[in-house]
């Protein structure tokens, strides 16, 4: 049995993986699940998979759980503070990392430590906190990454060893305004943005996938990751979501990942890598799509794009303040409190504010990613 570490259980991620387990129920043990707030789900969770631990970041749904589990024969901790102590006393073949935003880079950097392979679906791990997670992996080099993003994933399927990349061809859907005109895009609203056209996802990708500043998260953790120069990094949009991401070799041979818009099947891949496991999940139909697209991205009408270029190009504090940012413009738009078109704008804003730093601790790269999230709510108010 493998056994399983899944960190953010209860988010769209988490609950694909958990397809995944139920699937291979004789192959796969979640031993240790947590999740924030999502409490009716997480207990769902804790009496049908029999984690050993539990861990809770948010301190009244963490009472809740603890009360509820008296019972139980689980351990329900709060916080991270015992996760180290946790990961040295029960062995776990791998951690998947499914937290959505900034929350997620603390446990990724403890399973580094403990030199674990991670299925890491949380971007924001490499793209604010990429420079401590090369240092830590460097620091620790039985550890690994293997990338669940379905993008990320499909170029790593695609890495022939011992050759030269030529180019990196990140792939997106384009989400559902790839269509539309400016004007159009003033009047987007949320209950528009979140209905993304290809992918089932939770509500902050699902916005950053319509401005495409979930694309260029992406590009940040693509260079992250595969070690290539920005310029050696294309996005195109395409809308049928088949092709996945593509490697371009210098003999211009381009190899290509496809396959249906399904997260479990990365998820899977991570999990057993290198094997291929027979599943019963819906296959591929090439009679189903008679044609695949690619085009350019319009930059002009969507600007986050060359924006996530530019904060990765700069690298060092810049990608933080870009990420911290974002995560709160995309909150306010999801409350209303802005329009859709204000949600780079106050990115871009954020990050002509903010002074370029060298970022060499945890405890700096918490500091910064406070300090942004408070100064872009106050200016979101102030508005």
């Amino acid at each position: 049995m493998k056994k399983i570490a899944l960190f953010g259980s209860t988010g769209s991620i988490g609950t694909q993986t958990t397809s995944v387990v139920d699937e291979f129920s004789d192959r796969l043990e979640l031993c240790i699940l947590s999740a924030h707030s999502n409490t009716t789900l997480l207990l769902e969770q804790i009496k049908k998979y029999h984690p050993q631990f539990v861990f809770v970041t948010n301190q009244q749904s963490f009472e809740l759980i603890q009360k509820e589990c008296e019972h139980i024969s689980v351990v329900v901790l709060y916080g991270w503070d015992s996760l180290s102590d946790v990961l040295s006393s029960c062995k776990i073949d791998i951690a998947i990392g499914a937290i959505s935003g900034f929350a997620g880079i603390l446990p990724t950097l403890i399973c580094i430590e403990h030199n674990l392979t991670i299925g890491l679906a949380n971007k924001e791990t490499l793209v604010a906190g990429g420079d401590l997670v090369k240092k830590a992996l460097q620091q620790h080099p039985t550890a690994r990454i293997i990338p669940v993003d379905s993008e990320h994933s499909a170029i790593f399927q695609c890495l022939e060893e011992n050759q030269i990349i030529d180019k990196i061809l990140l792939t997106a859907s384009g989400g559902p305004f790839h269509t539309f005109t400016g004007e159009q895009l003033k009047h987007i609203k949320p209950k528009d943005a979140l209905k993304h056209p290809n992918w089932s996802m939770g509500q902050k990708i699902t916005i950053d996938s319509a401005t495409l500043m979930n694309k260029g998260l992406e590009v940040i953790e693509a260079q992250r990751l595969f070690q290539v120069d920005y310029d050696d990094i294309q996005v195109l949009v395409h809308p049928q979501s088949i092709v996945h991401s593509m490697v371009q070799y210098q003999d211009g041979s381009i190899l290509a990942q496809l396959g249906q818009a399904d997260m479990r099947i990365p998820i899977q891949y991570s999990i057993f890598y290198p094997k291929r496991m027979k599943n019963s999940f819906t296959p591929f139909d090439f009679g189903e799509f008679l044609s695949v697209t690619f085009q350019k991205p319009n930059t002009e009408l969507f600007p986050a794009l060359p924006l996530a270029f530019e904060a990765g190009r700069i690298g060092k504090s810049m990608p933080c303040v870009l990420n911290a940012a974002n995560e709160i413009a995309v909150h306010a738009f999801l409350k209303e409190q802005i329009e859709f078109l204000d949600i780079v704008a106050i990115v871009k804003e954020m990050m002509n504010q903010f002074p370029i730093t060298e970022i060499t601790s945890l405890e700096e790269l918490f500091e910064l990613d406070t300090k942004v999230r408070s100064h872009t709510t106050n200016y979101i108010n102030r508005r």
